[in-house]
């Protein structure tokens, strides 16, 4: 299994090649040359798995033992897994109206992410060692990606971290994840702008070859393919856990609602379709719209400004993933890519060809949902089933109630999780609901924060280059 560039400009790479990289060198994002398809055997005998052994059958097929060997792939993803709250990992609640939600948020940091980072770290470390080689993460977070990432690397020796949050747009919680993390190899800054913005420095940094190499310096974001990979199994659990049967011809369908922000998610769940899984998807997104409006119209243009809502990890203007998505169902057209995403990064305004949007259209649903929307179907879960969602999780929520007529026609619908209610007191006091906060995160608010500011009026590129560099000098 070798790794290409959605835009065609370099060299195919092995896995290791994509897990130590941010952008390819050309701009463009790794993605596997080739997506294996699944027989309905291989469903069959995978239906049967617990979540940690679909994430190990998963990576098989993307990782060559050559890199690294079956036996220890599985050691390493075990690993990842020990100190999650819940023994299965994942958790399917069954509620009221046919509302199946897979619980992705029972990680360390209560947040979906812990699932592929705390793979992608020991993939990392594993690489690391054998090595004996630092890199330098850098890492820009809406909410709950860079508190996951920190979790993945800190206090290890060979590895510092430099993460990037937008000041106030998380929540007190996420950013208090992230500053009372005080170890030698985490860098936080605080930055005055935001999630869209905190992407430029970075991007420029990662167009830097020259910097990238001499300070081996890579990105835990989705961008890196390995946080994708490991995502993947998500659907394939989502589906085994929904599907009323694996015997009939053809297999049933299940729709899996997916609150989307930056797009990694519903890439892998793009993926897992294309691997040959019967599922249709929906990308369900806030008031930040622009997946929204490319799936109904094929229209990838960004709005004003970025709108603040309860869902904050989806306040995303330019979802990166979406290339990903354009490009694998464009039939893995790389000079369209190339030329799509440059008018893009030009003009910000692209509106798809009109066989690639019918292609997204034949692919993926979507839907939008308000503040108003998101406490609605928070209130409504409640009163229903004393569950308490996350506002992200009430995005997807909505569109199961705003959908009941086709999910009571047949076909299983499952609402993905990505975050506990427990980190979005405010949302749920908005609902007019109790937070229920446990106490692994209450003791966070009585714990010393470390974190540097980053001002308006800074060349944020600069400062990070001359922190990364001065870090790099000591190995």
């Amino acid at each position: 299994m070798e790794y290409i560039s959605t835009r065609g400009g370099t060299g195919a790479v092995d896995f290791e090649g994509a897990l130590f990289s941010g952008y390819a060198a050309d701009g463009g994002l790794f993605m596997p040359s080739c997506i294996p398809s699944l027989d309905r055997a291989t469903l069959q005998q995978w239906s049967h798995l617990s979540y940690p052994e679909l994430v190990k059958e998963i990576c098989f097929l993307f990782v060559k033992p050559e890199l690294i060997p079956r036996s220890m792939l599985a050691v390493l993803i075990d690993r990842a897994f020990s100190k999650f709250r819940h023994k299965d990992v994942v958790h399917l609640s069954r509620l009221k109206d046919g509302l199946n939600v897979l619980e992705l948020w029972h990680g360390v940091t209560y947040a979906f992410k812990d699932l592929s980072l705390s793979c992608t770290g020991q993939f990392l470390q594993y690489f690391l060692e054998k090595k004996q080689k630092h890199v330098t993460v850098l890492v820009g977070t809406s909410g709950d990606t860079g508190s996951s990432a920190i979790e993945s690397v800190r206090g290890q020796k060979n590895v510092d971290i430099f993460v990037l949050l937008p000041r106030g747009l998380c929540t007190h919680i996420q950013e208090l994840q992230m500053t009372t993390v005080i170890e030698d190899n985490v860098h936080v800054f605080v930055v005055h702008g935001n999630s869209d913005e905190i992407d430029e420095p970075i991007k420029e940094l990662f167009a830097d070859v020259d910097f990238v190499r001499k300070n081996n310096l890579m990105s835990l974001n989705s961008i890196n393919w390995s946080r994708i990979m490991v995502q993947i199994a998500h659907y394939f659990y989502a589906y085994f856990q929904c599907t009323p049967t694996l015997e009939s011809t053809p297999l049933p369908v299940v729709e899996i609602v997916v609150p989307t922000g930056g797009g990694g998610n519903i890439t892998a769940g793009c993926i897992a379709q294309k691997m040959g899984l019967p599922i249709q998807l929906v990308a369900a997104v806030n008031s930040n719209d622009i997946i929204h409006r490319t799936v109904k119209d094929g229209d990838f243009s960004l709005s004003d400004h970025v709108k603040a809502t309860l869902a904050s990890a989806m306040d995303i203007q330019e979802p990166y993933n979406v290339e990903r998505i354009l490009w694998l169902l464009s039939g893995s057209d790389s000079h369209l890519m190339k030329t799509l995403m440059e008018q893009f990064t030009v003009s910000k305004s692209l509106k798809l060809p009109e066989d690639l949007h019918r292609k997204v259209s034949e692919t993926l649903r979507s839907c939008s949902a308000s503040d108003e929307d998101i406490l609605q179907a928070m209130q409504r879960c409640w009163e229903e089933n004393h569950y308490l969602l996350c506002p992200h999780s009430a995005v997807a929520a909505h569109y199961h109630y705003s959908h009941l007529d086709s999910c009571a026609s047949g076909t299983p619908r499952c609402c993905l999780a990505p975050a506990s209610a427990a980190k979005f007191p405010d949302a749920v006091l908005r609902a007019g609901l109790v937070p229920e906060i446990p106490p692994e995160i209450t003791v966070l608010t009585t714990m010393e924060t470390r974190s540097a500011a980053l001002q308006r009026d800074e060349d944020w590129a600069q400062v990070l280059r001359d922190r990364i560099t001065a870090v790099e000098q000591l190995w």
